[in-house]
């Protein structure tokens, strides 16, 4: 497993992926909060809080992740290299929670820069220090489960086909039916009393829960049950196609 990861890790970096990626979303997120104008712009907000980033960055995520996973196995596929990994000494599963925890590094080397924000609005507080730390460290906790489940998401999405575009839209399609789609459709309230319940079957209510700085419980068992959801529907996908060969 340890030996994927590091394979995993070293393709992304040994190309131009993974700074990209990191590159991308800093600067992605740092022209919201502090050159566009608009409600996550930081310095015309009037608060020393982080609310825009954590508001904004899901949704740059739903595509920057499916981005970084949908090479994971549809690349194996395209080169043929699938079966040769399938026939190794090492289990499906632990190849798969591999290239998670590949995924998933590069996500959370993405958001570490991130860190800085604090320093800035901490900065940026009258007196300086004078913002909620509690609600951060909750919000930095929801993103990285948040980045969890997308990577989840995404590298099942890549176990579905062997072409990388057609893995890159399923995997946006599907983050964005995950995080939103629920509370869409609760917020239409045709199903009545039922649209809470159906609203909390979405990451987005789960992600604004945690993002509050209370750990509940009930949003911890909803991400890690949605993780493994998806790497069981990779592993039985890929069971499936090991089987047809």
């Amino acid at each position: 497993m340890f030996a994927i990861l590091n394979k995993e890790i070293q393709s992304f970096f040994s190309s131009l992926t993974g700074y990209l990626v990191i590159g991308l979303f800093l600067i992605a997120c740092g022209l919201f909060l502090f050159v566009f104008n608009g409600s996550y712009n930081i310095l015309d907000s009037g608060f020393a809080d982080l609310k825009g980033f954590f508001n904004i960055a899901p949704w740059i995520f739903i595509f920057l992740i499916p981005a970084i996973s949908m090479r994971t196995f549809a690349d194996e596929k395209r080169m043929g290299t699938l079966e040769i990994l399938l026939t190794k000494p090492v289990s499906l599963k632990k190849l798969i929670i591999g290239k998670y925890l590949g995924v998933l590094l590069l996500i959370i080397l993405a958001i570490a820069p991130t860190l800085l924000y604090v320093l800035t609005i901490s900065e940026l507080g009258r007196p300086a220090g004078n913002f909620d730390m509690g609600a951060t460290l909750g919000s930095y906790l929801g993103l990285l489960f948040l980045g969890g489940c997308y990577a989840s998401i995404g590298v099942f999405a890549s176990s579905l086909s062997s072409n990388q575009i057609i893995s890159f839209l399923l995997g946006v399609f599907l983050c964005f039916l995950c995080y939103f789609a629920f509370e869409g459709i609760s917020e239409t309230g045709i199903f009545g009393i039922s649209s809470y319940f159906l609203e909390s079957f979405g990451i987005s209510f789960h992600y604004q829960s945690i993002s509050r700085g209370v750990i509940d419980t009930r949003d911890l068992i909803y991400f890690f049950s949605l993780i493994l959801l998806f790497l069981k529907l990779t592993e039985i996908n890929l069971s499936a196609t090991k089987n047809r060969r």
